[in-house]
């Protein structure tokens, strides 16, 4: 049996999927995976790029930050892809019960994904510091300098979490919930090396543990089935 088979078996026999993801899900949308040979990290600026994305960088030097951010974090002409249409077809026939990612770029939710845990927040959500009024991704794409509020004149922030900063209780809690009541757990495209996030597999208490990435990764001896290949290949191969 092909490890391809041996996923569609254990789908075929679940009824509450969760598929917990990282870069490696949108690399193949054509989005730059942070850690990678080319990804940000290698590439220079006055910066390194975990300093301008941590909160402190924001707060002191925001220009740079809005400058780095809309060069670098705001991607155009992207769709889902496989992967992406995958899980949301196990959604809709009512197996897969949550997607729990660490990408902020929405295309979970854009290939029709309902229940959704950015736990890194969404590029696509923004808002005024000083009022709370919510704006769309145009708003900081399209102003100058640092984007400010149309009502109060306040600060826009992107709704990411930055470093130094927490995540959102609310999608914790609905992450590790899901997670803790799945009996089976996809992980998908990460390496696990970002905390807290990686932590949250620890609340799995389900019957299979299924791992696809192209690389190693520390829970490889604690699944089921790993499968070192394309996550979009892997899922776009099954039949839902």
């Amino acid at each position: 049996m092909t490890d391809t088979e041996k996923l569609q078996q254990i789908i075929d026999g679940s009824d509450n999927i969760v598929f917990f993801g990282g870069a490696g899900v949108s690399t193949e949308s054509g989005i730059p995976d942070f850690r990678s040979v080319d990804g940000l990290y290698n590439q220079k600026y006055d910066y390194p790029p975990e300093t301008i994305l941590s909160a402190t960088f924001y707060r002191q030097h925001p220009e740079e930050f809005f400058r780095f951010y809309r060069d670098k974090l705001i991607i155009h002409d992207v769709k889902p892809n496989k992967a992406h249409i995958a899980l949301a077809e196990l959604e809709k026939k009512g197996k897969l019960k949550a997607v729990v990612t660490q990408n902020i770029d929405g295309l979970h939710q854009m290939a029709g994904s309902k229940r959704v845990y950015e736990l890194h927040g969404s590029i696509l959500r923004n808002y005024c510091e000083k009022c709370g009024k919510s704006f769309g991704l145009d708003h900081v794409e399209k102003s100058k300098g640092v984007p400010v509020c149309d009502e109060c004149g306040g600060r826009v922030k992107p709704d990411v979490v930055l470093y130094e900063e927490m995540l959102d209780d609310d999608c914790i809690s609905g992450a590790v919930r899901a997670i803790s009541e799945a009996d089976t757990l996809i992980i998908g495209g990460t390496s696990l090396a970002v905390y807290p996030a990686a932590g949250f597999i620890n609340y799995f208490r389900g019957r299979h543990l299924v791992l696809i990435n192209k690389s190693e990764t520390f829970a490889d001896s604690m699944a089921e089935l790993v499968i070192r290949d394309s996550i979009g290949e892997v899922l776009g191969a099954l039949k839902i």
